[in-house]
């Protein structure tokens, strides 16, 4: 890949996204990764695979090898048909308030997935779907903050939370206030339609970040942005 800012150089992928990445007081550093189109959409007939390309799938995987923990909604979780991750060991948090989930999938048979539900959401799933962790927070919805600094009861104390979207679970994250990451590879395609941009649903605000990096390669551009405030101790 082929770094124009900070600095023109050739760098691994792994090199790249493998940075130190300070944590905050009281809950693990978090990410987003997502792509967009030209003009800001994130999905191509309900999936963002038409977007991407093998660099962008490469940093998706770097990104995963450098987290701790995944999370995802449930309903890309269920469009991009999720499976086990191919890192030994990394877990994916699927964030659902209605619990409504396909348990039987190979991410939560194989023991990889686990559910982020509200304290007064459904049920912990039956001992005949098999163990399934589940981590509460928040009452009628996910209360995504508190979700995040409890990650520890089902991950061994977490630094690094890689958020994968959709575009609802990032508009809840933003609304939370900790975000602390955004990765964004800019797919050189103008794909129309309806899709939903990065963030949906959270209310107006303008939350700084700063450019970490930005790189290049087959006409996509790979993005780092960092928030601004971000420093330890300076997060909630």
């Amino acid at each position: 890949m082929h770094v124009i800012h900070p600095n023109a150089v050739e760098v691994g992928i792994d090199d790249l996204y493998g940075v130190e990445r300070p944590r905050p007081t009281d809950r693990p550093w978090v990410g987003i990764c997502m792509i967009s189109s030209l003009d800001g959409t994130t999905v191509v007939d309900g999936r963002s695979g038409a977007l991407g390309n093998a660099t962008d799938a490469a940093v998706l995987g770097a990104l995963r090898r450098a987290a701790d923990v995944v999370l995802v909604g449930a309903g890309t979780a269920k469009a991009e048909a999720y499976g086990p991750p191919k890192q030994q060991g990394l877990r994916i948090g699927v964030v659902t308030a209605s619990g409504e989930v396909e348990l039987s999938s190979d991410l939560f048979t194989s023991g990889a997935g686990f559910l982020v539900m509200p304290e007064d959401g459904p049920p912990d799933p039956p001992p005949a779907c098999g163990r399934v962790d589940v981590v509460r927070a928040g009452l009628g919805l996910v209360d995504l903050a508190l979700a995040v600094r409890r990650l520890g009861t089902v991950v061994d104390d977490p630094a690094f939370v890689q958020c994968e979207g959709g575009p609802r679970l990032n508009g809840a994250l933003l609304t939370s206030g900790c975000v602390d990451e955004i990765d964004l590879t800019v797919s050189p395609f103008l794909a129309g339609g309806d899709g939903l941009r990065v963030a949906v649903g959270a209310p107006a605000v303008l939350a700084r970040f700063d450019l970490a990096h930005v790189a290049t390669d087959d006409g996509y551009l790979y993005g780092r942005w960092v928030r601004r405030d971000v420093s330890p101790g300076s997060l909630s």
